[in-house]
């Protein structure tokens, strides 16, 4: 059991970002508001299956952030710790990529990239559990709202990784 932990803690990365392409490109196709439908498309359900699964990666995964120290890695401000992160915007004004891992912009950016995850996932599940009554189209709302947050963040967080390969080419 020690073995899948450590094995599903190595991998959440990989397996959050390919669960959360297939939710991305599947919400398109949901046809929920306040619940779900009693004939019910394989998008809906699977968007509620994979969601579900997410919302528990999307802990496992912060988690994996925080532990041993490292959230002032990506959670700075909460350590009041700016000095990394002005240095990579000062450096990105002089053409210089902020470097990956470590303190700094990059880290940040993926601590609120994590951060929208968590806020999706948490909207998501605030959903299923009212759906059917009057608050269930507000979490839908807030799900949205959040996702969109998300979807944002992570395109920003997808350019820093490809910035940072396309400088490590370079190199």
């Amino acid at each position: 059991m020690k073995r899948l932990i450590a094995l599903l803690l190595q991998s959440v990365h990989l397996l959050t970002m390919v669960l959360c392409a297939l939710l991305l490109i599947g919400s398109t196709k949901l046809m929920m508001l306040r619940r779900i439908p009693t004939n019910a498309s394989f998008w809906d359900l699977s968007h509620v299956w994979l969601g579900w699964l997410v919302a528990l990666l999307s802990l496992l995964f912060l988690g994996k952030l925080c532990v041993h120290g490292r959230w002032r890695l990506y959670f700075p401000w909460l350590a009041l710790q700016w000095r990394p992160i002005v240095n990579d915007i000062k450096g990105l004004g002089k053409g210089k990529i902020p470097s990956a891992g470590g303190a700094g912009l990059f880290s940040l950016i993926e601590g609120f990239t994590v951060l929208s995850l968590v806020a999706t996932a948490a909207t998501g599940v605030m959903w299923f559990f009212t759906q059917g009554s009057a608050d269930a189209a507000s979490w839908r709302l807030w799900h949205h709202s959040a996702s969109h947050w998300f979807i944002g963040l992570l395109i920003v967080h997808v350019l820093c990784a490809l910035s940072h390969l396309i400088d490590m080419v370079r190199d």
